[in-house]
Formats: C-alpha cells, sequence, structure tokens
C-alpha cells in the first residue's frame, strides 16, 4: 500500500491536470455514475471540526473514504487548514490501495474545481479575478483561475489588509499578473468578471449592490449549513449551480438561507455543474448573467485525485 506525501501530491497534480479531473468526475456523479454518502460532520472544542466522507467512482471502479480535521481560527501556531488522509480501494480485490495526505489534495482540487466551473461559466473575456480571502485555498485559486482565463489584473481582499498584502504579493510572483490587495470588499469586486469568496466568514461579506453584470462567483468557504458568505440578494440575483444537488440542498448555508427567508424557490438551484458538462441542463445564456456556483467539496473529487496521482507514482515505479 502506498503512503502518498503531500510533495509527491504537488508534483503530481497540477492545476491543468486537476482540473481534467474533475471534469471527468463532476460529469460521472451527474450521470449517475457515482454513489457517495452526505458529509458526516463532528463538531470538536474551539471551532474545529472532524469531517468524514465515503463514496466510490462507479459500481466496478475505485472507492475511499476522507477523514480530515478543519481548523478555521489557527491562533499563534501555524497549523494546516486542513490536516487527514484519503484512503482508496482497489475497485478489483477491496484492498487499500493508498492513502494520501488530504491538505494538499483538498487544496488543489477544490481550486481546481472551481477553475473547471469557471471555464463552463464564465464568460470567455474574463479579465479581472477577485479573490475573498487570505488562506490557502485564496492562494489555490488566484493560482488556479489563470489556467482557463487570460487573468490580467488579480485582486486580493482580507480583515487584515497586511496578509492580503502578503498574499498579492505572492501571487504576483507566482504568476507574473498583476495583482493588489484591497481594504474594502466592494473594491476588490468592483468590476471583477470572476469573483471567489474563500473565507471563514460566519455572515454574508458579499452583497448584489458589489457585482457587477457578467460575473462568475465561486464561493467555497462556507462547508456547511451555517456561516454564509453571500447574502441572500446574491444568491437570488444568479443563476445558481451546485457541485452536487442534494448536498447543497442539506448543507448548502447559503441556498438554504436564501430559500427560508422567501428570496429564492426551490427551482432557483438550476442544477449541478456536472449536468451542465453532459449538457442535461443550460449554463450561462447571456454576458450580462450573473452565474454562481457553490462548491461545498466532494469524496468523489478526493478519490479521484487520489486515484489519479496513485496511478502516475505507479507507473513511475514500474
Amino acid at each position: 500500500m502506498f503512503f502518498i506525501e503531500p510533495d509527491q501530491i504537488t508534483s503530481t497534480l497540477t492545476y491543468d491536470a486537476c482540473i481534467g479531473v474533475m471534469r471527468e468526475a463532476m460529469a460521472r456523479l451527474s450521470s449517475g455514475d457515482t454513489n457517495q454518502m452526505l458529509r458526516q460532520i463532528l463538531p470538536l472544542d474551539a471551532g474545529r471540526m472532524f469531517g468524514v466522507m465515503a463514496g466510490t467512482m462507479g459500481s466496478a471502479a475505485a472507492f475511499g473514504s476522507k477523514l480530515v480535521c478543519v481548523t478555521p481560527e489557527r491562533g499563534a501556531q501555524p497549523v494546516p487548514s486542513h490536516q487527514g488522509v484519503v484512503v482508496v480501494f482497489d475497485a478489483e480485490t477491496g484492498a487499500p490501495a493508498c492513502v494520501a495526505e488530504a491538505g494538499a489534495i483538498t487544496a488543489i482540487r477544490t481550486a481546481s474545481t472551481s477553475a473547471m466551473a469557471t471555464d463552463v461559466l464564465a464568460r470567455a473575456d474574463s479579465r479581472i479575478l477577485a479573490v475573498l480571502g487570505t488562506g490557502d485555498q485564496a492562494l489555490h485559486h488566484a493560482l488556479a483561475i489563470p489556467h482557463v482565463r487570460q487573468i490580467d489584473e488579480i485582486r486580493i481582499w482580507g480583515r487584515s489588509l497586511e496578509k492580503a498584502q502578503c498574499l498579492a504579493a505572492e501571487v504576483a510572483q507566482k504568476t507574473g499578473i498583476s495583482t493588489q490587495a484591497d481594504a474594502k470588499v466592494a473594491d476588490a469586486v468592483s468590476q471583477a468578471d470572476i469573483i471567489c469568496t474563500v473565507t471563514a466568514a460566519a455572515a454574508p461579506i458579499l452583497f448584489a449592490s458589489d457585482v457587477s453584470q457578467g460575473t462568475h462567483i465561486n464561493v467555497v468557504g462556507s462547508s456547511f449549513d451555517g456561516p454564509r458568505e453571500i447574502d441572500d440578494t446574491v444568491v437570488a440575483i444568479s443563476r445558481f449551480y451546485a457541485d452536487s444537488t442534494p448536498s447543497v440542498r442539506a448543507q448548502g448555508a447559503e441556498f438554504r438561507h436564501a430559500l427560508n427567508s422567501g428570496a429564492v424557490a426551490e427551482s432557483h438551484l438550476i442544477g449541478e455543474i456536472g449536468e451542465v458538462l453532459v449538457g442535461k441542463v443550460p449554463g450561462r445564456q447571456s454576458d450580462i448573467d450573473i452565474t454562481l456556483f457553490k462548491s461545498l467539496g466532494h469524496i468523489i473529487q478526493d478519490v479521484a485525485s487520489a486515484e489519479y496521482i496513485y496511478g502516475r507514482l505507479k507507473a513511475q515505479d514500474s
């Protein structure tokens, strides 16, 4: 059985590769080929959570589970936000094939899924990217989105302007793209073509008055029914897509709050990003549409990523 270290993950699972893996995985999910349980979340102390997810890529395909501790508030110690493992089992023998470090996979596959959704839903001429947040996912989203659009300008917002400035400098150095830090959300998203919300916000930070016509939004930070990054007004003005419809209906805080408040109806959730990929539901209809992809994260994404890495590493060893 392989144990896959973080450096093996980052060297093997490139953004370009992972975007392709996510495209196939989400199309398979929406075609009914996969099977998975809703994530189970056990609250811990100090705002931490222990998450358990399990799923299979198909009836005769790889299956596995993810066990992860999420630490939203890291305090004085540089503790990674996600720590855990992804275990993948061999479809034929039923034996565990590999154990992969979950943090690196989560970081890359989450940003790559947003990039894939952006490629499907954003305007072709999108040039300005706004990233709200300064953590691991903010960095990875800033690095991944330029793989699907010709980004000329990146803007970073965070509650700490100093952290936003540090991240902006890192992104500029790694991408060669003009990157700036903004002190206000409204300034960061003004006339932005693509917005990624990747914060630990408990209450909305983004409102309809901040969003321009034609914008695509990836809503990523909240992974359970509780904290919301965007207001009901943003949900209401958008063409709303899920990574998994059952998951978002059960645990998508932004959609559930807007539904319960009466801001939207059940039908406002158009469908899954995978359904757009396979032609079951329509995507963007005009250049003035505001499209929104709600990402909760999905075990299929983890299993597909780990299986891809495992296959490449085995091929190298043979």
